[in-house]
């Protein structure tokens, strides 16, 4: 069936701000704490300024005449990828629609927020320091706020004004002259594979814990920081009571129960993969089992995430692998910390839980992913016994580009250009018979969600087992990023796609009507920035998928990433 897109037109209206507050930040001065009150109705437009080829954010306060300013030597860049204005706001929203009255409770997002420091300009989407946001639903209203999390990294740029610690992308300059003296660039090594300059910049995901607490996270274990999801104050290091960091890295997104988490820590040494299990409430993660890479002496595949069914971990082995040799480059190649090694194979284990035994383990066509959905164990005899696994994935056609697409540079330049490259839902079908190999097919017709899918979520009672529904991004052509919210029947290979021009909308996050009996029974929430400058929060029917309410910020948010709800009892 052909997409359906829906779309609507945006609606004029006032948004009155009560109770706000701004905390100034500026890219060339230490941000201070001085509280700043704001007038209601506010807006402002975000420009990217050209000076001596470097892109910067600047503000534009309201001009008495509404037509658009035009600067000499001024570009228009979407304020998806523009630094926020301020380290910290907070406020309530003005809604439009009507929020279900079972919806209390608190959505956060992370995502980077500030993409420069002093004088200097990260390159890449992953580089920025980490923003957290939160919808705080109350009985129909919206409180509102965003703060830059405290981490060592964002906090030792800000006193020194420059970059201290390695990013995606980045890595600090080194001291004048250091690279002629011996023992410093054997400190600079030791500091590399001790862990000391990595960085703790947890800008990639927020997790609920079995036990209440908030944790951000990227893709260092050091890089694990608890915060407070009601104020958005860093509370400090998440401290591991286990003895396992001395790999130093990590999945971004380990799977969070009621009970327990599940994650993977790579081994780059002796390419592999431990994984791993924290009951809720402990520090202490127990090894489950461990994983030998197929691929030999190559680094280990990257893994930013994973998936799980009801007894197994599905570990993915890409040919994407982590390669030492780019990790000590001082300048990124296109393909940044990773190599592309698909002559040595594409592979899929899956581990018991229960055991830590391998079940399976097959050879895969080449694939490229950042995001599995969710897996599931199927009984094709009938007999109660799982014969074969079944792994759905946002998969980029083994096309490595996407990484490269995420350049800031590209992102601002390119806007409007049908650059994206393709996207799909993937299935890998894993048999649990022996057999050497297995499949990865499309799920549904990538065309339906304009051949674009990543930032996937589910309703989270299904997680495991098998499922109907995935929400993610997709597109409307033409674009350079997604720009759609789309909901994906797996069923009836089915798509709904909602879209507004000139949008750049974050994660479509699933929140489940509590006492539901449908899958798709709830609701849709994600920020969406906007092409003047704009932003708002969005909620969709998890059913219709058509707009429930919205709520606009009173100045732009830049893009973000991954979320989690947080119910108010």
């Amino acid at each position: 069936m052909a997409s359906l897109i829906t779309t609507k037109a945006m609606m004029s209206h006032h948004h009155v701000l009560s109770s706000t507050r701004i905390t100034s930040l500026c890219s060339d001065k230490s941000i201070d704490d001085k509280q700043i009150k704001t007038k209601p109705q506010i807006s402002h437009r975000l420009f990217s300024r050209r000076i001596s080829g470097v892109t910067r954010a600047v503000i534009n306060l309201p001009a008495s005449s509404p037509e658009r300013e035009s600067v000499e030597g001024e570009r228009r860049c979407h304020v998806a990828w523009t630094s926020v204005q301020q380290e910290k706001w907070e406020g309530e929203l003005t809604v439009q629609g009507k929020i279900p009255t079972w919806l209390n409770g608190t959505y956060l997002r992370n995502g980077p927020g500030l993409w420069n420091i002093g004088d200097h300009d990260f390159r890449h989407l992953f580089d920025g320091y980490s923003t957290l946001v939160k919808l705080q639903f109350d009985d129909g209203r919206i409180f509102s706020g965003h703060r830059l999390l405290e981490s060592d990294a964002y906090k030792a740029a800000k006193k020194h004004k420059k970059l201290c610690y390695r990013e995606f992308s980045e890595v600090p300059k080194p001291a004048r002259n250091s690279f002629k003296n011996l023992f410093s660039g054997i400190g600079e090594l030791v500091k590399l594979f001790s862990g000391e300059s990595l960085t703790d910049n947890a800008n990639t995901g927020v997790v609920r814990l079995g036990d209440g607490r908030v944790m951000c996270l990227t893709e260092t274990q050091k890089g694990s920081i608890l915060v407070d999801h009601e104020t958005l104050e860093t509370i400090g290091k998440f401290e591991y009571d286990d003895g396992l960091c001395d790999h130093m890295i990590q999945s971004a997104h380990p799977i969070v129960t009621e009970t327990e988490m599940w994650t993977l820590i790579p081994d780059l040494v002796k390419p592999g993969y431990r994984v791993v299990r924290m009951e809720a409430g402990s520090n202490k993660r127990e090894v489950v089992g461990r994983v030998k890479c197929r691929a030999g002496s190559w680094g280990p595949g990257w893994v930013h995430s994973f998936a799980v069914t009801e007894n197994y971990v599905v570990i993915p082995e890409m040919p994407l692998r982590y390669s030492v040799k780019n990790l000590l480059r001082a300048e990124p190649t296109p393909l940044y910390k990773f190599e592309w090694c698909p002559e040595h194979g594409a592979f899929v284990h899956v581990m018991s839980k229960l055991t830590g035994q391998i079940v399976a383990s097959v050879e895969v066509p080449a694939y490229v992913t950042f995001h599995f959905i969710n897996a599931y164990e199927e009984d094709e005899n009938g007999d109660g016994k799982a014969t074969v696994i079944i792994a759905d994935c946002c998969e980029h056609n083994a096309d490595t580009r996407i990484l490269d697409m995420l350049r800031l540079h590209t992102l601002r330049s390119s806007h409007g250009h049908d650059v994206l490259p393709d996207a799909r839902i993937g299935r890998f079908k894993i048999p649990l018979d022996g057999s050497k190999y297995g499949k990865l097919e499309t799920a549904v017709e990538a065309e339906k969600h304009g051949r674009a899918m990543d930032m996937c979520s589910i309703n989270p009672l299904y997680l495991g087992k098998k499922y109907r529904y995935v929400y993610a991004c997709g597109a409307k052509r033409p674009c350079n990023f997604p720009n759609a919210l789309s909901k994906v029947d797996i069923v009836e290979k089915k798509v709904k796609n909602w879209h507004e021009h000139g949008i750049i909308p974050s994660e479509p996050f699933f929140v489940p009507r509590p006492g539901a009996t449908l899958e798709d029974d709830g609701v849709v929430i994600s920020i969406v920035s906007e092409e003047n400058g704009g932003s708002y929060a969005i909620l969709l029917d998890g059913s219709s998928f058509e707009e429930i309410a919205r709520a606009k910020f009173p100045y732009g948010l830049p893009y973000g990433l991954h979320g989690c709800w947080i119910p108010k009892h």
